[in-house]
């Protein structure tokens, strides 16, 4: 399904003008517009899912393999030391579109340095307890 109103489904189905890398029937690539370094792409579903917790399995299924065939990609053309594969999830996350895509963003040597967290640290009895929690929702 489509959201008539998402500017993402606009894109993804070719109704506003994109720079396209790559497009299947249920896939179009584009180049970011506002890139965090030289060649960050986007992969966007052509069919509308808020997030990941929305995406149907089948398209689930071929997000990571088309994820590498871009990253390998940026790797031969744009000579990038390796790349970062991102998705957000809500507006804590970072989300600010909300229809599901993926970042692909290649990283250069002597480049930015992002998506990087301080490592915090934990007691066990926390992940005993962090880890029911969790498990018991599945």
């Amino acid at each position: 399904m489509r959201d008539d109103n998402c500017i993402f489904c606009k894109i993804a189905n070719g109704e506003i003008p994109s720079e396209t890398i790559y497009e299947d029937e249920t896939f179009r690539v584009i180049l970011d517009l506002g890139p965090a370094s030289k060649g960050h792409a986007l992969i966007l579903p052509k069919q509308h899912y808020s997030d990941i917790c929305e995406l149907d399995e089948d398209v689930a299924a071929k997000v990571l393999p088309l994820a590498a065939k871009i990253g390998t990609a940026m790797k031969k053309s744009m000579n990038c030391a390796g790349f970062n594969v991102v998705q957000n999830n809500g507006v804590e996350a970072g989300q600010t579109v909300f229809h599901f895509h993926v970042h692909i963003i290649p990283r250069y040597e002597k480049g930015p340095v992002m998506v990087l967290w301080v490592p915090g640290e934990v007691s066990p009895e926390e992940l005993t307890e962090t880890g029911a929690a969790i498990r018991s929702t599945l």
